[in-house]
């Protein structure tokens, strides 16, 4: 893409992933958010660019590598971008895209959106590797402090202090979720965000293999240490033919998967790096209206507890038992879901964090260019295509009218 003259067109804001698909789900709340506000925006990560979200002016994508691959794209991309900002997503690129943005005189965003040391426990990596990368988790964490603006997914994750922090939950955009709806006439669960054994890929599989009544959608990347075994299940188990691995897809497409299951499945192992988060699935499932299963993770706990809207677990027996009660005698489901989507829409905001988001970086574009008047939503509907109309819109009117 060409602007007046042949020149490349300006980019206001460069979002850049050395881990992350383009159709990773808060990926695109950022950068739907950055173009409700006006900016043009390229993106960089894995995966296919039909996944990336509609109106970027540019995207970049790259098929994932292995460990020195990614280390070596982590090197260079934040000095091959064109954005005004830079906003990186992972830690391995915090390190380079502070020294090319200092040299480039660019302003750097770093994105950290869960708590990485906590998590590199739930990793099954060889002790060296664990090292090397828990070393760069620390760097990265002290660096990311030095950011012009460092976001933080919730309150308990780190940095704790940082020359500008903003915490931006993981809040659903609710213009890819399906409306609340009734659910289908056979019983179906879903499951949708990153596939590993330790975010509950074992217990729901082993939950539906005891409720037969119901099938099952696995929807998200499977992870590489996680892949054999799934298959090994998919060929052994007698429950899976009830059982559909769909793999990664854009959020759009993923959720409109979700329309008219019954419940929701948030069955993650009890590890450091999930205790003290709430997985965005969860608020997802509420706000589509569906009832949740989930393991008694405490801030899970409290959600599911204060809303009504499903039950806790502590295993694959108790999720089967939910599920095969809730086939048995719909009643109780039913009331579950309704009070799934009251809860939601009593939590509903105004204003989305990331439209928050979306100001500060156009803040730090105006400090560049001082006459782009960004940040005043002038592209308030940055889907509508030529005919006037959103795909996110339509898709919502199709569900409408399939729920009635």
């Amino acid at each position: 893409m060409t602007g007046a003259g042949g020149r490349p067109p300006r980019v206001d804001v460069s979002v850049v992933a050395s881990g992350h698909n383009v159709a990773d789900a808060r990926l695109h709340r950022v950068c739907v958010a950055l173009l409700r506000a006006g900016m043009s925006v390229e993106l960089h990560g894995l995966g296919d660019a039909d996944g990336s979200p509609a109106g970027l002016t540019r995207v970049v994508t790259r098929a994932r590598g292995g460990f020195a691959r990614r280390a070596g794209s982590a090197s260079w991309l934040p000095w091959r971008v064109a954005g005004t900002v830079v906003c990186v997503v992972d830690p391995d690129l915090v390190p380079s895209a502070l020294v090319a943005s200092r040299v480039r005189r660019r302003s750097l965003v770093v994105d950290v959106h869960e708590d990485y040391l906590a998590l590199l426990r739930d990793r099954p990596w060889s002790a060296t590797r664990r090292a090397v990368a828990s070393a760069l988790v620390r760097l990265s964490t002290l660096l990311a402090a030095r950011a012009d603006l460092t976001v933080v997914a919730d309150d308990h994750v780190p940095p704790m202090q940082a020359r500008h922090r903003l915490v931006v939950r993981n809040v659903p955009d609710r213009s890819y979720l399906p409306l609340p709806g009734p659910p289908e006439q056979r019983p179906r669960a879903v499951y949708i965000g990153d596939v590993r054994r330790s975010r509950g890929l074992e217990t729901m599989l082993e939950a539906v293999s005891g409720a037969p009544d119901w099938t099952l959608d696995i929807i998200g990347e499977v992870s590489t240490s996680d892949q054999a075994w799934l298959d090994d299940w998919m060929r052994a188990s007698p429950a899976s033919s009830r059982v559909r691995v769909h793999g990664r897809l854009p959020p759009i497409t993923a959720w409109e998967l979700a329309a008219g299951a019954w419940a929701g499945l948030v069955l993650l192992d009890d590890t450091p790096a999930f205790r003290r988060a709430v997985p965005s699935k969860l608020f997802e499932y509420l706000a589509s209206g569906l009832a949740v299963v989930a393991t008694p993770l405490p801030r899970v706990a409290e959600i599911v507890t204060s809303s009504n809207a499903g039950c806790l677990v502590r295993d694959a027996t108790e999720a089967a038992q939910v599920l095969n009660a809730w086939s048995a005698e719909p009643a109780d489901l039913h009331r579950a879901r309704a009070a799934a989507a009251a809860w939601a829409a009593a939590q509903e905001q105004t204003r989305s964090p990331y439209d928050d988001l979306a100001l500060e970086l156009a803040a730090l574009v105006r400090a560049h260019h001082p006459l782009s008047g960004l940040g005043t939503g002038t592209n308030p509907n940055p889907m509508e295509d030529q005919g006037g109309h959103t795909r996110v819109a339509e898709r919502r009117r199709r569900r409408a009218r399939r729920a009635r």
